[in-house]
């Protein structure tokens, strides 16, 4: 089989088997297309560890990072486990090849004073009835206050919020469904947006359908267009024009875990598969008191 027939082959393992999400089936697609532009449309059976070598020879020579190498390297592992499996290959190349090891980088956290400045800003200003305005702190206050993902968020239906309980039904990484709580000043925003922005922006469409977050033109929000809110709502207060949703996540489980909440628990809230991608906030956490330690104790 030729390998551009297998990648495509494998992609659709990943998403109708595997059930991966879109994200992840789309950046291995594009990381087993960059390995056919080096070695050509040939049989998967041609590819030798040399050819994974040159391809990540070439990455590096580029610049790419190290965690963009060590999940290409995880990409060429899967795909050619795969391949083993299906027999289209006799031999995996691909068990000799070496991922770098990651850096740990640590997330970007705002400080809670910096978001509530950003969020009670947005909350005077959403008193004059601006839809868009009411959308935006409503939004901006699930992600923060649920620590959902963008993707999570731009998923949600009406019907996914329980104002009641002050409870949101989520749909993860892997269709995994969880429900994560958020609080009052959450709940207040949501509720307004509901009764004084939603209807407001629906009429601009034929049929919104049951989206909770709509766009200008009545449509479900996009990513993308979250992406916007947050960099041009929270980017100024933090002094950095590279701000997404994910600051918001990052900042909901630095915080809860500041103010002592269980690790487990904080991993449950995220949606974490492992524990150890949620004890990486445990670092956060350290460095933040350790530059607190710096800064106040006289024996510093």
């Amino acid at each position: 089989m030729l390998l551009t027939r297998a990648t495509e082959a494998f992609a659709t393992h990943l998403e109708k088997v595997r059930r991966l999400s879109s994200a992840t089936v789309r950046a291995y697609r594009n990381d087993l297309h960059g390995l056919v532009e080096v070695t050509g449309d040939i049989d998967v059976r041609e590819v030798d560890l040399e050819h994974l070598r040159e391809w990540q020879w070439q990455a590096t020579r580029r610049g790419d990072a190290r965690s963009t190498l060590a999940r290409r390297t995880s990409a060429a592992r899967a795909f050619f486990r795969w391949a083993h499996e299906e027999g289209l290959v006799a031999v995996d190349p691909s068990l000799r090849l070496v991922a770098p090891k990651r850096g740990r980088t640590l997330p970007h956290v705002a400080t809670a004073d910096a978001l509530r400045g950003v969020l009670e800003r947005l909350e005077l200003q959403a008193r004059d009835g601006e839809p868009l305005v009411l959308r935006d702190h409503a939004l901006l206050e699930l992600l923060y206050g649920a620590g959902i993902r963008v993707s999570e968020l731009a998923g949600l239906d009406v019907d996914d919020v329980d104002l009641d309980r002050a409870t949101v039904r989520v749909l993860g990484k892997g269709s995994k469904e969880r429900v994560v709580p958020f609080g009052a000043p959450a709940s207040r925003a949501i509720a307004a947006y509901l009764t004084r922005a939603r209807p407001v922006l629906a009429a601009r469409a034929t049929a919104s359908g049951p989206a909770l977050f709509l766009g200008v033109r009545g449509g479900r929000v996009g990513p993308r267009a979250v992406y916007d809110v947050v960099t041009r709502e929270v980017g100024p207060a933090l002094g950095s024009s590279a701000v997404g949703p994910h600051t918001l996540r990052h900042s909901a489980a630095t915080h809860l875990l500041d103010g002592g909440a269980d690790l487990r628990a904080v991993q449950e809230l995220l949606g974490h598969a492992s524990l150890g991608t949620t004890q990486i906030y445990t670092h956060v956490s350290s460095e933040r008191l350790a530059a607190a330690y710096k800064l106040a104790h006289p024996r510093a």
